[in-house]
């Protein structure tokens, strides 16, 4: 490697040579139809194929590879933008607090890594198109990870770091006509790479887009838009417009009136049709001009109402027009007030948020628009109004599409320095080896990150906050940092988490901001510190099955005016695509591409899978509990009760459609409207109550009462129903919330059950059986339990039921050590024995079960000896003439309070029963500490389906709140399952398979269906992975007695 190059990449005072002036992410075009088109005759795109050549470390590339008479041109091919690491060199490599080289090479803070440090040395042969150059040809490339040197034709041009950021050099002096040749060196870890040390994986290369613009003779170089609210009445507003020109030039701007982009009928809409509502027309000097607009009424921009007016720019040579640009305005005014409540539009504002990685799993980050534009639409879908770009800046079209869908966003700067100072909290390092801390030498390369993206982003009126970077530790620096935002853009808030870490520097971040505090921390916090307002900027931790208890956090942001949201952690799974070894697509996470230091599966933290972005399980929750309009039934009253949760849509855009339901059928449907501003409460008379009592007489054993809110206006997404609320009505006109498990005993079910017909008990010395009219079972005296169950001539199990106490784990409960602490539950599900033990510990004879016949069924109870305890447990059939089988267990504990995973029953049925029916909580698999978001129905699904798609296989598809289910085979033939308010899975997997398996493919193949009935199971918590266990209130508590009654039945 050049010599001047390496030093630049071991010199953190070095971070750029010959770089131009970061500017403002303007397009630019010869006329208006370009830019109606979209397709610019100034730019020249270099993406595509390059050469390439892959060197392990600075020392091996290839000597003089950058002078134009070295032929690269019998290199191997390369794709730009790309990670080379997703390209067949070097190789993915995951890692959250660790500096990749840790344990590997001894660096001081600073230091770059020699001996493995991989260089990416392109090479691009080109040939501009004739008339392309209208004046100064310039090289942009988007982002770089991490360090670029850049030549053209053998000539140096300059050197960049910061790899998400732009970076531009001017190449006017050394193109030619002809073939052109430019070289470009990109080393992986450079000192700059002490600070991009986030949760993901470690990539490198040319990886956004990079291509030429050519500058016309008259050109404008940046533009930067305030705004100036003449009062809080938000009536008039002035818009200075800041306008940097290479040269004096005949400027025209008009300002076309706002609309909002995401109504149908705006699709193709680029400029409102109601025209002009301002303009200008003047010469203006070379250099910064101010040009100001003043508007009366202006139509304000929210995430609900994402008005965008239009400024239109033409540069002109006399009366001939060289250059077009247009800017997108959303005109809106964001504080926090005097009460230290964030208000935008005069109005309080609560963060529905998600952190977001710029991450494709077929990509890396170079991640493409319409990947992006996919995960804008899922979060509009979703009622997510926020995003923290998690951390660094995201690439330019997150903030277009967050301007047009309306998305509030924290753009946060390219900082994180977790590795440097994780140590030092636990006494293994001191506070030198913090980085940047107080360190003066980091001061420039901080500043030159921050202006960076301020330069680029600062027109977005979709961000709200600037954000100095995520988990750097403290100190002078990041304050600096902070100080540039505000004196730069005092119409906007700054944030940064770590001085929770080092308060000496309190004052670096406007807000209070947290990472994963405890509901009750946050409380108590907020008692006696009323300062700032508080934010969870990364909070309910979504990695593998988890977001339970996500309703605590977000209920309390309307009980506290000072808690006012967070971000969930965090959108989509850092998952990449790749072959199983049976040729199958799969993702594969740390650990899987050699790499180490890693962590492994902690990449999978997204509410959205990694993949094709599909949504997971936990969106229900998220979804739900992020609803803008709260709903309550009060059937007694004969009242709905509404709080609209909007800041500024009325509920006049909502239809509103009350329905009754039996089992899943619709009994009775109405629509009604509403009106309501923004956060007004209401009542509503139903006018219900009456139709409910007679259909309950008519029925007379449940039915569910429901509200629910549809958004009315045709957007370009599928917001559809936005919230509901139900509630269940039982014997004696008892109402009950719909997501209750307190509801009377009584088990109901669309299938008659326990009818009183004939039976026969045939005595046997090892088995006996009962027979009825269409069924037979047969029961083991020395094996304790269900043999068999043949109904109408189809045998149903492949083996004897187990009493069952465990789940597979999820990740949550691995961060919380549950598998160590409740081992003995898995001993017991693994090991329960009717066989009791003697003197002669080599001989256990069976427990014989007790028989008694009454007359309409007959009582087979089995008592388990349980391993690791001395409790007791006993598990009675009772056999009904008409095949039902109504299961009685009871547990007894002897030997103090014990928390359960889960208690009941797992049966292994033909794999044939692959179709699963249930009416419950649904439709996608439920918790009791995730329950909000679900609604009580009937669902049909495939076994197969059941399994989420979790990163690693682990606990999942469960069904709460479990009325009846039905597991069938193609013909409609199988099982049914009843109880009140019970918990059903049926996977395709045992837990112990669940367990074992750390990838979808090393999991076996399918040869049963497994079946679990529970009475419950503990919650999947969700405040964090590393240690929060499920909150007591979703435990299953195994003190004193439990006792669980259900039903099965062939169909």
């Amino acid at each position: 490697m050049n010599q001047h190059i390496l030093k630049n990449i071991l010199e953190p005072t070095i971070f750029e040579e010959n770089r131009l002036s970061a500017h403002s992410d303007h397009k630019i075009y010869a006329d208006k139809n370009e830019l109606l088109k979209d397709e610019s005759s100034l730019y020249y795109s270099l993406n595509g194929v390059w050469k390439f050549d892959y060197s392990i470390n600075p020392n091996a590339t290839p000597d003089g590879f950058e002078l134009a008479d070295y032929d690269c041109k019998n290199w191997e091919d390369i794709r730009v933008p790309a990670h080379i690491q997703m390209e067949g060199y070097d190789r993915p490599h995951y890692a959250n607090v660790a500096y990749p080289w840790d344990g590997r090479q001894e660096l001081k803070s600073g230091q770059s890594p020699i001996d493995f440090n991989p260089v990416a040395s392109y090479v691009k042969y080109f040939t501009l198109p004739a008339g392309f150059s209208k004046g100064n040809i310039i090289l942009r490339m988007e982002g770089v990870e991490s360090a670029a040197a850049i030549w053209l034709n053998g000539k140096y041009i300059g050197y960049c770091e910061d790899s998400f950021t732009p970076s531009e050099f001017d190449l006017t002096e050394y193109i030619k006509n002809g073939e052109n040749k430019l070289a470009i060196q990109v080393v992986k870890w450079c000192s700059g790479s002490w600070l991009e040390d986030q949760d993901f994986f470690r990539f490198s290369g040319i990886f956004r887009d990079i291509y030429l613009y050519t500058k016309p003779k008259y050109h404008l170089e940046d533009i930067g838009i305030k705004q100036i609210f003449e009062d809080k009445s938000f009536d008039k507003v002035r818009l200075d417009i800041a306008l940097k020109l290479n040269n004096s030039a005949n400027v025209k701007l008009k300002l076309y009136d706002a609309f909002d982009m995401t109504l149908k009928a705006n699709e193709f809409k680029y400029f409102c049709e109601e025209g002009v509502v301002a303009e200008f027309d003047k010469n203006l000097a070379c250099g910064k001009n101010h040009v100001l607009f003043e508007l009366n009424n202006p139509k304000l921009w929210s995430a609900e109402f994402p008005h965008l007016y239009t400024l239109y720019i033409e540069l002109y040579d006399g009366e001939n027009l060289v250059e077009v640009s247009s800017v997108k305005i959303g005109i809106r005014y964001f504080e926090k007030n005097s009460d230290n409540v964030m208000t935008i539009n005069g109005k309080r504002i609560v963060f529905a948020g998600v952190d977001r990685h710029d991450f494709s799993s077929k990509f890396g980050r170079s991640i493409t628009y319409d990947e992006v534009k996919k995960d804008i639409v899922t979060m509009k879908e979703n009622n997510i109004n926020a995003i923290r770009t998690s951390h660094y800046p995201n690439c330019s079209a997150l903030y277009e599409l967050c301007d047009i869908y309306g998305i509030y966003l924290m753009d946060e700067c390219n900082l994180e320095t977790h590795g440097s100072w994780d140590g030092l909290l636990s006494g293994v390092s001191d506070y030198d080896m913090v980085v940047p801390g107080d360190k003066k030498e980091w001061m420039p390369l901080l500043l030159d990150r921050a202006n960076s993206m301020y330069m680029r982003d600062r027109n977005h009126s979709s961000i709200l906050i600037w954000s100095c970077g995520n988990e750097s530790y403290g100190g002078s620096d990041i304050f600096e940092m902070s100080e540039f935002f505000r004196k730069k853009d005092p119409g906007r808030l700054v944030h940064y988490e770590g001085v929770f870490n080092d308060r000496r520097y309190n004052d670096t971040s406007d807000i209070e901001s947290r990472m994963y505090a405890k509901v009750a921390d946050v409380k108590e916090y907020l008692k006696t510190h009323r300062d700032k307002p508080f934010i969870e900027c990364e909070y309910t931790h979504a990695m593998g099955n988890s977001c339970g208890g996500m309703q605590l956090y977000t209920e309390l942001a309307w009980e506290d005016e000072l808690f006012q949201g967070g971000f969930i952690w965090d959108y989509i799974d850092q998952s990449i695509t790749g072959k199983d070894p049976f040729g199958n697509d799969t993702q594969y996470y740390g650990g899987d591409f050699d790499d180490s230091p890693t962590d492994y599966n902690f990449s999978g933290n997204g509410i959205v899978y990694g993949g094709d972005r599909d949504i997971s399980p936990k969106i229900q929750a998220v979804r739900y509990n992020y609803r803008p309009i709260d709903l309550k039934i009060d059937l007694d009253n004969d009242k709905l009760y509404i709080h609209n949760r909007n800041l500024f849509r009325d509920l006049s855009d909502y239809r509103f459609i009350i329905y009754i339901k039996r089992f899943g059928q619709k009994l009775y449907e109405s629509c009604f409207n509403l009106m309501g501003e923004g956060l007004s409460k209401i009542e509503y008379s139903l006018s219900i109550k009456e139709r409910v009592e007679k259909l309950f007489d008519i029925y007379k054993d449940e039915l569910v009462v429901g509200v629910s809110a549809v958004f009315d206006i045709d957007t370009i997404y599928d917001l559809s129903e936005v919230s509901f609320t139900e509630v269940v009505i039982r014997k004696g006109i008892k109402v009950f919330d719909a997501l209750s498990s307190e509801l009377n005993d009584d088990i109901i079910c669309d299938t008659p059950l326990c009818e009183d017909k004939p039976y026969k008990l045939t005595m046997g010395v090892v088995n006996f059986g009962i027979k009825g009219e269409c069924f037979e079972v047969l029961f083991s005296q020395n094996f304790g339990g269900l043999v068999s169950y043949r109904y109408a001539g189809k045998e149903l199990l492949k083996s004897i039921p187990r009493p069952n106490f465990w789940r597979p784990p999820t990740d949550n409960d691995f961060g919380n050590n549950m598998p160590f602490r409740y081992s003995k539950w898995k001993v017991a599900s693994l090991y329960a024995t009717t066989k009791m033990p003697t003197k002669d510990s080599t001989y256990w004879p069976a427990f014989r079960p007790v028989i008694k016949e009454y007359d309409s069924y007959v009582s087979v109870t089995y008592k388990y000896n349980l391993p690791a305890c001395t409790d007791e447990l006993t598990v009675e059939y009772e056999v009904y003439g008409d095949g039902s089988i109504k299961i009685n267990m009871e547990y007894k504990s002897e030997t103090g309070k014990y928390d359960i995973p889960e208690f009941g029953t797992m049966f292994k049925l033909k794999p044939e029963y692959e179709n699963i029916t249930w009416y419950g909580a649904g439709p996608m698999e439920t918790y009791s500490d995730r329950l909000p978001g679900a609604k009580i129905d009937l669902y049909t699904g495939r076994v197969v389906d059941q399994l989420a798609k979790y990163l690693s296989p682990q606990e999942s598809g469960n069904k709460s709140l479990v009325r009846f289910a039905k597991l069938t085979d193609k013909k409609g033939r199988g099982l049914i399952v009843a109880g009140n308010c019970i918990n059903v899975s049926a996977l395709a997997y045992s837990p112990s398979e669940l367990e074992e398996a750390k990838h979808d493919f090393e999991l076996p193949p399918i040869t049963k269906t497994v079946l679990r009935i529970n009475l419950a199971q503990m919650g999947i918590a969700g405040d964090d992975t590393w240690g929060a266990p499920t909150l007591d209130d979703y435990l299953l508590s195994g003190e004193g007695n439990l006792k669980f009654s259900y039903i099965i039945k062939g169909i």
